[in-house]
């Protein structure tokens, strides 16, 4: 069974960074960051093939960046230049990623929270 640990987040003043991290146990492939807002949808801000292939949401462009270490098992994401509006909890996910990327496991969720 995937089981998936995220730790990073935290308060952060905007224009300010953070670094998301997530280790997973078992096997995964395809790996994403969702986050969720207060008050509002989940989205995709980030997802990453097992060969590394990235897609961002246009809203995260320029400023995020996702990685991974497949010998660590280990999935991040750099936030750079983070705004108010980035504000939410962000769950690290695995699944497939196909035409779309779809979540199959959700790790517990981290609060990164961009002060004014």
């Amino acid at each position: 069974q995937v089981q998936l640990v995220e730790s990073g987040g935290g308060l952060v003043q905007a224009g300010g960074s953070l670094r998301l991290s997530c280790v997973a146990s078992g096997s995964v492939s395809a790996m994403g960051w969702y986050r969720q807002p207060p008050g509002k949808e989940r989205e995709l801000a980030a997802a990453i093939s097992s060969s590394g292939r990235t897609k961002l949401a246009d809203s995260v462009k320029g400023r995020f960046t996702i990685s991974r270490d497949n010998a660590k098992n280990m999935v991040y994401l750099q936030m750079n230049s983070l705004k108010y509006e980035d504000t939410a909890v962000y769950y690290c996910t695995a699944g497939t990623y196909g035409l779309t990327y779809r979540p199959l496991y959700w790790g517990q969720g981290t609060q990164v929270t961009v002060s004014s």
